[in-house]
């Protein structure tokens, strides 16, 4: 008779926190439950719903012996109070967080737990991914962190660790964060991670990371009520953001873990300067007045070493731009440099002897160092407009690309790959490469073009990707610039014979690039003119 084999150990508690969330909130809790028997409690914290959540997680737990519902009377008004709440409860070796708008993925909690006990570490970290609803599209979080199996003895060791400021993608073993005195900060407290995982780093925990994906982040931009992140309409957030990217870097130096810190100051203007200048177009005067003067606030905290860290980085170029001026200025420019790859838009000016800067009336703004980057990583720019053409279904593509202060015309670009990828699960729908020629412009730069059977293309929101080929055999993946004038961008309904009726629109994104929605058939029209009201009332 074959030996059965040991049943796992009960050890693991998932928290899990909601508020008025009635409509998830027992889908998460069954998310923990799935995870099987290594999950040994799930502490549900309910604070202070009045939407009926307490009583479906009451109901739950009358037929799951799994699952303790806590009830707080009263809101807290964010989320680091019911978590510390649950983590108070929490009697099982390990925990984990879950929000309940939120699921874990099948096997989340045996990868993390097998992980840690092998590594005997006191954090085992997985993939997170990001699943923008309703329309599906996933997109991995800091996916270059779990590329593989990793065993990470100090965090100082991969700096790069406090670009992965989730508290939910983490297993933890209970007694190291009491040990350490880890929580989270009480009441409204936005971008309380932040917090909480610059306090375990600092603690120096051996780390374990995974490739599994272990949680999945569910993305509602069009909910009635956003999330606390997702709520940016006023500047207040950004504020916030800033204050927990303080604290996060003063707890890494009170630690004495300086490489750590300044690792935290350099990921903020990567991450949190490009994200919110490309979206200040989308506020009044008023909100980028008073965003601008608090970044300003913020950054002059920066000292020598920050800015020596890498000042030919996109986010540091934005950040001494917006340094130099005290009133916002150059924000169509600042948001392509902040896109993601990023774009630099002419004009390229000189100081008087001859260096390269960002501005005539800027020149302290020197941008020499930038250009000694390979051309795989230089911020190309490339203009694109999209032209109807003689047959309804086609559209004319016309590039034009820009010579960065002179450094491209020593590199030779000789070609453009022209790609259309869909964006919900980036399919390729078309693709072709074509030669790039001196433009014929007093400017100069190159210039290239194609069509696009938007037809052929099929439903679906698409984004155009270009690969530019140098004569040596280097390349630079970059996206394009969506130019404006007349005639260009405007939605366009053509006939189909496989779908009636074709609505196709070039449009630019938050972040300047162009993008093409084709709907197809009356039921897609439809959807589309849904889409634009729910937007428009949001």
């Amino acid at each position: 008779m074959n030996a059965v084999p040991n049943p796992p150990v009960a050890i693991v508690a998932v928290v899990v926190i909601g508020h008025n969330d009635a409509s998830h909130v027992t889908d998460a809790v069954r998310s923990a439950l799935a995870q099987g028997p290594a999950v040994a409690e799930v502490v549900a914290v309910d604070d202070g719903s009045t939407d009926g959540s307490a009583d479906l997680l009451a109901a739950l737990a009358a037929t799951e012996r799994r699952v303790r519902v806590i009830r707080r009377p009263a809101n807290s008004g964010g989320c680091g109070t019911p978590r510390n709440t649950g983590l108070d409860a929490v009697t099982a070796p390990y925990v984990m967080f879950l929000d309940s708008d939120d699921i874990l993925p099948p096997g989340a909690v045996d990868a993390l737990l097998t992980a840690a006990k092998e590594a005997r570490a006191e954090v085992a970290s997985g993939l997170c991914v990001r699943r923008e609803l309703p329309e599906g599209r996933e997109a991995p979080w800091q996916a270059p962190l779990f590329a593989a199996h990793a065993v990470i003895e100090h965090p100082a060791r991969r700096p790069r660790l406090v670009h992965d400021t989730l508290c939910v993608n983490k297993l933890y073993r209970t007694d190291f964060l009491s040990t350490h005195g880890i929580r989270f900060p009480e009441g409204r407290f936005p971008y309380e991670d932040f917090v909480f995982t610059a306090r375990v780093l600092a603690a120096g925990p051996r780390l374990a990371l995974v490739p599994d994906t272990v949680y999945v982040w569910h993305v509602r931009r069009s909910a009635v009520r956003l999330s606390i992140s997702l709520d940016r309409a006023g500047v207040e957030n950004w504020q916030a953001r800033t204050h927990a990217c303080r604290l996060a870097y003063e707890i890494l130096l009170a630690a004495g873990e300086k490489a750590l810190a300044r690792a935290a100051r350099a990921k903020f203007l990567d991450h949190e300067l490009r994200m919110y200048v490309h979206e200040l177009g989308l506020h009044d005067a008023h909100y980028r007045r008073a965003w601008w003067a608090h970044t300003r606030a913020h950054l002059a905290e920066y000292d020598a070493a920050d800015w020596a860290r890498d000042p030919t980085a996109p986010g540091s170029i934005v950040a001494r731009v917006i340094l130099a001026s005290p009133e916002p200025r150059d924000l169509p420019r600042l948001r392509e440099l902040a896109a993601r790859p990023a774009r630099l838009l002419p004009p390229y000016a000189h100081a008087p002897d001859g260096t390269p800067v960002w501005s005539a009336d800027l020149p302290q703004i020197t941008l020499e160092r930038l250009l000694t980057r390979p051309v795989r990583l230089l911020p190309l720019a490339v203009d694109a407009e999209l032209r109807p053409r003689a047959r309804a279904s086609r559209l004319h593509l016309r590039l034009r690309l820009h010579d960065l202060y002179g450094r491209l015309a020593e590199a030779d670009p000789e070609t453009v790959a022209v790609e259309w990828r869909r964006r919900k699960d980036d399919r390729t729908g078309h693709s072709r490469t074509t030669a790039l020629a001196p433009a014929p412009t007093p400017d100069g730069g190159w210039s290239a073009e194609t069509t696009v059977d938007a037809t052929a293309l099929g439903a679906g929101t698409w984004d155009l990707r270009l690969r530019i080929g140098f004569r040596d055999g280097a390349h630079r993946e970059v996206t394009a610039h969506a130019l404006t004038g007349a005639g260009l961008l405007r939605r366009r309904a053509v006939l189909s014979a496989r779908h009636g009726v074709v609505l196709v629109q070039p449009y630019a994104t938050h972040s300047g690039a162009l993008a093409l929605r084709v709907a197809t058939g009356s039921r897609g029209v439809v959807a589309v003119a849904r889409g634009r009201l729910r937007r428009l009332l949001h």
